[in-house]
């Protein structure tokens, strides 16, 4: 199967299945709806009865939002004018990239989602892989089939995120970086190292996923119980099939179509009714962001089952005859 097979194939499966769409979008709504609830709380009581208040209902206000910052604290930090629209995008990217703490609070809900997430995440690539309904007991069997051993390896992979973030990342920007610019006077040359520190950073990054990602296709595909052979299974998946790196960055120009569409469409700082309008597009992007995962998740399963003939996990169940008095008497006939 060539990658634009597989991707097509992903992206039929995933159309397949909307309700693990809107699951996932109401999996990271629940997440983040008391965090909003609270910071809400925060800013109805900075600003009271007060005569901002009726400014800020209206539109946003720089002056009264730099005044909350300097008084906020725990979730009430997280609250600055990098999250409106397209900023919040490449505030999360910068974050990623520089490796900036996260607050506690937000780490915690972050924490809490990839907990659930792993939980579901069993019966999501047991639905795809299967390429038909598994209605509500099948697709929450296989959740707790998987989970744990979903969990162990979530542990092989805390500690190998952790090593790429503490380690290989220290490494490329506070020893490289500062020895490659060491002589350089020109700002483009330094920009341009930077960069090149980034995609190396980068390309660690997508390995890591990679293998992560077919070891937890391997251990639901080929029912494997032990979360090290998946991942030595998944590397040497990732090893022979050099294709997956393509397919993966086929996915990652998805994601980044979307973040540009949303970087045109994403107004600054609304005001009046445009907020309505700016929340929609915001939760229409988030929602589209939960396909482009979906995709991942579907488009590797695919190329997977393609490349190692795992027809019979896929194969739909056999059609059988209707048990009527109708069948009955055409069988007797």
């Amino acid at each position: 199967m060539t990658i634009w097979a597989a991707w097509r194939d992903g992206m039929r499966r995933v159309n397949a299945a909307p309700l693990i769409l809107f699951g996932a979008y109401a999996l990271t709504l629940f997440v983040a709806l008391p965090l909003s609830l609270a910071l809400r709380g925060m800013i109805a009581d900075q600003l009271d009865a007060s005569l901002v208040a009726d400014a800020v209902a209206s539109g946003a206000s720089y002056d009264w939002w730099q005044e909350f910052s300097a008084q906020a604290s725990g979730l009430g930090t997280t609250f600055v004018p990098s999250i409106i629209g397209f900023g919040a995008v490449l505030d999360n990217l910068t974050a990623l990239l520089d490796n900036l703490p996260m607050a506690a609070t937000i780490a915690g809900a972050t924490a809490a989602w990839l907990v659930v997430w792993s939980f579901l995440s069993g019966g999501v690539l047991d639905r795809y892989a299967r390429m038909r309904p598994t209605r509500v007991a099948g697709f929450f069997a296989a959740c707790g089939t998987h989970f744990w051993r979903f969990l162990r390896l979530g542990v092989f992979a805390w500690l190998a995120y952790t090593a790429l973030f503490s380690f290989v990342h220290p490494w490329l920007f506070d020893d490289v970086y500062p020895w490659a610019t060491a002589d350089t006077t020109a700002e483009r040359a330094a920009f341009g190292i930077r960069v090149l520190c980034y995609l190396a950073f980068g390309i660690f990054l997508i390995v890591c996923n990679l293998i992560f990602d077919y070891a937890r296709i391997r251990i639901v595909v080929e029912d494997r119980r032990s979360a090290i052979a998946a991942l030595v299974a998944g590397a040497r998946f990732v090893r022979r099939h050099p294709a997956v790196l393509r397919l993966y960055l086929l996915n990652g120009a998805c994601f980044v179509l979307l973040a540009l569409a949303y970087a045109l469409l994403a107004p600054g700082a609304p005001s009046g009714p445009a907020i309505w309008l700016a929340l929609a597009i915001g939760q229409l992007y988030i929602l589209l962001r939960h396909y482009v995962k979906l995709l991942f998740y579907a488009t590797q399963t695919a190329y997977f089952q393609a490349s190692l003939a795992h027809a019979a996990y896929t194969a739909a169940p056999p059609v059988e005859w209707p048990d009527s008095p109708a069948a009955e008497t055409l069988t007797n006939g």
